[in-house]
């Protein structure tokens, strides 16, 4: 019997028959899989513990009967467990692994998406970053590696400087008064989005819930569900917390 082993993380699992589990996964040097546990529910399993949503595993395993391969070993490489302590940590990083889980069953293997959602984890796993704005950079992260990255220095339809008013994810960026169409954005977010995709990130997440953080938040979830043409039910729960901010 065929075996592969790699690293993975956990984005979703359910259950199978009376005592299975179904893990999808995203891995390392495989793309997309999906295994099944067997008796993994069962209080003897010496897998369980190794399969939790967001964990990151080193996880052997094996080609079965049907399409599901078969999971034989799993160990822990991080469990990311100060995040699961904290709500709105562990809400944000479910929202990572629910866009990567979006990712078209049949896409090619791509170890960035990889390295971008362990380490996104590890920020959340981070008492000095606030987690607010790891989804929406993650979400960002995700449009520029398909080629999509929205255009935040001058009006993605006419090419003006400013001011930039309006942001609209089908048309790809900010837009001008003249142009405008899509949501209203402030001033503040339009500072935030360029702190946040152009080199700052890290100063963003230490500065906590900043002016226009709401904004922000609802801009990336709005543009990764146009792209990939599905509501994301995690993410606009998490909008949904932000407390609102006042127009400016």
């Amino acid at each position: 019997m065929n075996t592969l082993r790699d690293e993975a993380i956990v984005l979703r699992t359910y259950k199978s028959g009376e005592s299975d589990r179904v893990v999808v996964l995203w891995s390392k040097s495989h793309g997309k899989l999906r295994a099944i546990a067997r008796g993994v529910r069962k209080t003897t399993s010496k897998l369980g513990s190794g399969l939790e949503v967001m964990a990151h595993v080193d996880i052997l395993l094996a080609e079965g009967r049907g399409e599901l391969l078969q999971v034989r070993q799993v160990q822990h490489v991080h469990r990311f467990s100060a995040l699961r302590q904290d709500f709105d940590r562990l809400s944000a990083a479910l929202a990572l692994v629910e866009v990567v889980d979006a990712i078209p069953t049949d896409n090619e293997p791509d170890i960035e998406i990889f390295t971008m959602l362990a380490r996104a984890l590890q920020s959340l796993e981070n008492p000095d970053f606030a987690p607010h704005l790891v989804p929406a950079a993650f979400y960002f992260k995700m449009l520029a590696i398909d080629g999509s990255a929205p255009q935040l220095d001058e009006c993605v339809n006419c090419g003006a400087e400013g001011p930039l008013v309006s942001f609209n994810a089908e048309a790809g960026g900010l837009l001008c008064v003249a142009c405008r169409s899509g949501r209203p954005v402030s001033g503040d977010a339009v500072v935030l989005l360029r702190r946040l995709l152009l080199g700052d990130l890290a100063g963003v997440l230490r500065d906590g819930q900043v002016a226009g953080t709401a904004e922000v938040a609802a801009l990336a979830s709005e543009a990764i569900e146009q792209h990939f043409g599905k509501r994301l039910r995690v993410a606009r729960s998490l909008n949904q917390a932000l407390p609102a901010e006042p127009h400016r």
